[in-house]
């Protein structure tokens, strides 16, 4: 069955245009114009990614993305323009997996909807909405990690290198490919980020940080998360 992308795009003829493209490469494309509309197709079709552009009328992209991670984490890829670097931040920060700047050729974004949809592929078994995991519960779909019912601060790409790890439990994972999977095909850091993010995730839900149990070093490889019996 082809996958569903939904595009939102303010802009009538760039709308239809990516969506007559994303159908003629085997997808089924449904549209919206502004950021009310998209979250309503959101929750009606469920769609596998969304192509969202960050200026929009009624809600912004932003906001659209921080509905949609409070209760899903299908795929987001946004269109941002050229000279707005900080949206692009904040975007990312607050869930979305990609970006593609304004103007852009359709080959290029073809891509990175391909290797977004790869990564989520690539994930694993499903998992329930919510997983236990030594003295925290993982919400999945709300992008949270709670103690006690409270919820505590975590980066947004801290709690996808968790999800991703949750879905590969007991699969020892290097440092190479939690960069590939996890911050993308094209990321261009070093492997120290991913030591950074790793000692960001066990402040958050190791019982104590300095003796990891949950998230443990192999040396020389890499890292492999094991939940408790």
């Amino acid at each position: 069955m082809a996958k569903t992308i939904l595009v939102v795009e303010d802009e009538p003829t760039l709308r239809e245009t990516l969506a007559e493209s994303l159908e003629a490469d085997g997808y089924r494309a449904v549209q919206a114009a502004d950021g009310r509309a998209a979250l309503a197709s959101f929750r009606a079709e469920k769609p596998d990614l969304v192509l969202l552009d960050l200026m929009l009328p009624e809600l912004s992209g932003l906001e659209v993305t921080r509905q949609i991670r409070a209760e899903s984490t299908i795929p987001i890829v946004m269109l941002t323009a050229r000279d707005s670097e900080v949206d692009k931040v904040v975007g990312l920060e607050l869930g979305a997996d990609d970006y593609v700047t304004k103007p852009f050729s359709f080959r290029e974004l073809s891509a990175r909807i391909r290797a977004v949809l790869r990564r989520g592929e690539s994930t694993g078994d499903p998992l329930p909405p919510r997983v236990p995991l030594g003295l925290v519960q993982v919400d999945l779909a709300g992008h949270r990690v709670l103690r006690n019912g409270a919820e505590i601060p975590i980066k947004p790409k801290v709690f996808e290198l968790l999800a991703f790890l949750l879905r590969h439990q007991g699969q020892v994972m290097s440092r190479d490919q939690l960069l590939e999977q996890v911050w993308g095909y094209d990321y261009a850091g070093e492997t120290r980020t991913v030591d950074v993010h790793v000692h960001w995730l066990r402040a958050a839900v190791e019982p104590d940080p300095a003796i990891p149990t949950l998230i443990q070093t192999v040396r020389g490889v890499g890292y492999v998360l094991r939940r408790p019996a």
